[in-house]
């Protein structure tokens, strides 16, 4: 990790943010990975591990009043930047193609989702068909 650079270091496992808590912020890996976990009857699952190119998370707390719906967790160690809301729409009015990035990594994560729904509803329709 770059000493002087802007953001936290967390630590392998340390958790940046809490599925179930009220969000105010995003956050954007700067360096390292990090890993997205749901919580499932009692468990946490892994959900999945951003591509570099996705290092926005938690945008969705600034768009809505929604609590998180993930835990992401520190792969390693990962340096990340946090924005608070003010500071987004501060940059947004500066620079309203900001908007547009966000808007296009909650696109392509709609296409992702719709896709592994798909994969899912047809491994279960195969699973049936048998018995």
């Amino acid at each position: 990790m770059k000493s002087g650079a802007l953001g936290r270091v967390y630590r392998d496992g340390e958790v940046i943010m809490q599925q179930g808590e009220v969000g105010d912020c995003m956050y954007v890996v700067q360096e390292g990975r990090v890993g997205i976990y749901v919580e499932r009857d009692g468990r946490e699952v892994l959900l999945r591990e951003p591509v570099e190119e996705e290092i926005v998370l938690g945008e969705m707390a600034l768009l809505g009043s929604e609590v998180r719906s993930a835990t992401v967790k520190a792969h390693g160690e990962a340096r990340v930047l946090t924005v608070d809301k003010k500071a987004f729409l501060r940059r947004v009015h500066e620079d309203p193609s900001v908007v547009f990035q966000v808007v296009r990594t909650l696109s392509q994560r709609v296409r992702e989702l719709s896709a592994e729904v798909a994969r899912l509803r047809a491994e279960s329709g195969k699973r049936g068909a048998g018995s």
